[in-house]
């Protein structure tokens, strides 16, 4: 069982996104959520990474912190 805290990277990872430190500043700058946009209903998302997001969220699971990160850094 992996016990390290998740961050941006692995996050990434996990999305199937590319995680690389340039990369995620470039999703960042060109994915902007709304603030009455909650952060899985953004439409750059696909359905797996949608379903992620909301596990990752509801069950308050290691990964709530890094999305909620994530969710604070692409709101305008």
């Amino acid at each position: 069982m992996d016990m390290n805290q998740p961050d941006l990277t692995s996050l990434f990872d996990q999305l199937g996104l590319p995680s690389s430190q340039q990369d995620i500043e470039t999703f960042i700058s060109q994915h902007r959520i709304k603030a009455s946009i909650h952060l899985i209903e953004a439409d750059f998302w696909n359905d797996a990474q949608k379903n992620f997001l909301k596990e990752a969220l509801s069950d308050d699971a290691s990964w709530a912190e890094i999305v909620d990160q994530l969710d604070a850094q692409l709101r305008d």
